[in-house]
């Protein structure tokens, strides 16, 4: 039977903000990099897909951070996959600082055809994920299905070179990072614990604009990412504990 897999990791220097703490896009960092290389590991990473014109695609993602480790604390990450078919896989992570649990994460993939931008049906895969599955459920519940807002705010600027990832669209993280900008300061830093809900529509691609639309309710700010011509990119909300 398939075991949930570990991996060990150092908070380093570029991943703290001006809390000496790892912001919380380094914090999914480490997690997306994780799901990266135990695909790899396990003979269906982002090079194999590749050779047939196919990528790996984060569609929805989820995390809840009860505390943020310190620079040069040493980190233990668990990684699983609990689900499989033909539309999507779901990754879980369980982000650990000796005994404590101190962040989670449900991730949801999809494939894409590289050539189409379009995603494709899973099923050829299922043979080489099937065991690889761990009978253990998610750590937290699964992203929420996000609806439309009305924002009262809104940010715009262009997609630049250090946006793009492998792929050719804006990373995920740069994403986090635009809604973290639109927070002051003592959020940051005085509310530690938060729940993150991310929902990916479409792609933001190299020399498109960006428009950060929100709304800032008591201890929940929700967002919807746009792009030119009114493209919905993403919906997303931080809910502070």
């Amino acid at each position: 039977m398939a075991e949930i897999t570990t991996y060990d990791y150092r908070i380093e220097p570029q991943d703290v903000d001006f809390t000496l703490r790892a912001s919380t896009s380094s914090i999914i960092n480490y997690m997306l990099n994780v799901a990266g290389l135990d695909a790899h590991n396990k003979g269906f990473g982002v090079e194999v897909l590749q050779d047939s014109s196919f990528t790996w695609v984060l569609m929805r993602f989820s995390a809840e951070i009860e505390r943020r480790p310190e620079q040069y604390d040493k980190i233990e990450i668990d990684t699983w996959i609990s689900d499989f078919n033909r539309l999507s896989s779901t990754r879980n992570f369980r982000m650990r600082c000796g005994d404590e649990v101190i962040a989670s994460g449900v991730s949801q993939w999809c494939v894409l055809n590289m050539e189409t931008r379009q995603s494709v049906d899973m099923s050829m895969m299922r043979e080489a994920h099937d065991k690889f599955i761990v009978n253990e459920p998610s750590p937290i519940a699964a992203p929420a299905r996000l609806r439309a807002i009305e924002p009262t705010t809104s940010i715009s600027r262009p997609v630049v070179y250090s946006d793009i990832d492998f792929n050719r669209h804006v990373n995920t993280l740069r994403y986090i990072d635009m809604m973290f900008d639109t927070l002051p300061l003592e959020v940051i830093e005085q509310k530690e614990r938060i729940r993150l809900d991310i929902n990916f529509l479409a792609e933001a691609r190299y020399g498109e604009t960006i428009t950060v639309g929100y709304t800032d309710e008591e201890s929940l700010r929700k967002f919807d990412i746009s792009a030119d011509n009114n493209k919905m990119l993403c919906r997303a909300q931080i809910e502070f504990k």
